[in-house]
């Protein structure tokens, strides 16, 4: 699959070789975009009571993503004119990886979610980055490369969500050495960037070419399809995070298992693994991907119902149909780069619609966790939950139809 990919992508100006080092620094990378993240949700409980922290400000962790996201990522396409995609992209894991490192390692909540800030930021950085990677290096090959990346992507979540909490057991019940075991993972990523960063700058500029007009995100303001992007991204984002935050304490709180709701949450992740490859393909295949927005949305919907009437009823369908749904953050980033025309425009399309998105999911998981502290219930939360993700439908039968930038 890879394979043909990279032999049947023509990029003027590279060796043959870098098709394949870009491939390997792409899938690196994406393995380790969730965990910092996915690794948190199953051991959260321990982590509050470690560190004293309230449930609301546990909602407020699991904003803390969509924050970074959303003010730091509108800076990546920036600091990549100045300094280069793949240079700003180096810089990125290496802050995530030395987040993952220290926040191990603090004994209070306001340190915890700095450093958890400063890796997070790191991945905001890669986040905007990586689309511009695939249309740059696999311009002909947009959706099947979004989708290989996005597979690797969901593979990292998986794992960190499923291993998580048998590895904090072996490593003596510690939670902390259960989540910094993800630095070392992180760390694996560096590897290629600095042999890609040569090589891309003896075969191209440094800067990403753009046009004259205005670059940042305000010229991206006044498009139509720019803000369905961003509204659609940014409901997504806030379910996805919902879900990574406290899918397993609904589980738990319906009398499963620790060990149990992780392998449950895990399932989430997992089904992004090969969705995530095909509906990439998919998506680059249709003149309009309307309809797999709306159909990802109609499974997040059942999923939340079917976990306010009976969360321990059927659990593992429940998991299985909010899996299916969480694919819509592969749909988004392969409407992403088949919005834009080319790298300059798909960067600054990613910026607006990743970091607008990421700003207006950040109310959604403190909310949650507000309207769990103060009622006691999940009722609240997954009626709210439903709302938006019924939002998110219209959203995304806007942004799908065929307008490119």
């Amino acid at each position: 699959m890879v394979t043909d990919l990279l032999v049947t992508s023509k990029t003027p100006g590279r060796t043959r070789a870098t098709p394949w080092l870009a491939a390997t620094a792409l899938i690196l990378t994406a393995v380790n975009l969730r965990p910092a993240v996915t690794s948190l949700g199953p051991v959260l409980e321990e982590v509050r009571g470690d560190l004293g922290m309230t449930a609301t400000v546990a909602g407020l962790l699991t904003s803390v993503p969509a924050f970074c996201f959303a003010v730091v990522g509108v800076t990546a396409p920036r600091l990549a004119r100045r300094f280069g995609v793949d240079a700003v992209i180096l810089a990125g894991v290496v802050a995530l990886t030395a987040g993952l490192a220290l926040r191990p390692l603090v004994g209070g909540t306001a340190e915890f979610l700095i450093l958890s800030a400063v890796g997070l930021g790191g991945i905001a950085l890669v986040n905007v980055l990586l689309p511009v990677v695939v249309k740059q290096y696999f311009p002909d090959r947009v959706g099947p490369m979004t989708g290989v990346y996005t597979t690797a992507l969901n593979v990292g979540a998986t794992a960190a969500a499923a291993v998580t909490v048998p590895l904090a057991s072996a490593l003596g019940d510690s939670w902390r050495l259960g989540l910094g075991t993800w630095a070392v993972v992180a760390a694996t990523a560096l590897a290629p960037w600095p042999i890609l960063l040569r090589r891309s700058r003896a075969t191209r500029p440094r800067t990403v070419s753009a046009p004259a007009a205005p670059t940042g995100p305000r010229s991206m303001a006044t498009s139509p399809v720019a803000w369905a992007l961003a509204v659609f991204f940014g409901l997504q984002a806030t379910a996805a995070y919902v879900i990574m935050g406290w899918l397993p304490q609904v589980f738990r709180d319906a009398g499963l298992s620790a060990s149990t709701a992780g392998l449950l949450f895990a399932v989430t992740s997992l089904l992004g693994v090969p969705l995530s490859y095909v509906l990439g393909a998919l998506a680059g295949r249709l003149r309009s991907q309307s309809l797999l927005a709306a159909g990802l949305a109609a499974f997040g919907i059942a999923g939340y119902l079917g976990l306010l009437i009976a969360p321990a009823g059927a659990p593992w369908l429940w998991a299985i149909l909010l899996g299916v749904s969480n694919c819509s953050f592969p749909l988004a980033l392969a409407m992403i780069g088949l919005r834009g025309h080319n790298a300059a425009t798909v960067g600054r399309l990613s910026a607006f619609a990743q970091s607008t998105g990421y700003l207006l999911s950040i109310p959604g998981p403190v909310i949650v966790g507000a309207l769990y502290q103060h009622t006691g219930t999940w009722h609240g939360p997954l009626v709210f939950l439903t709302v938006l993700m019924a939002v998110q439908c219209a959203a995304g039968v806007a942004a799908g139809r065929n307008r490119p930038l």
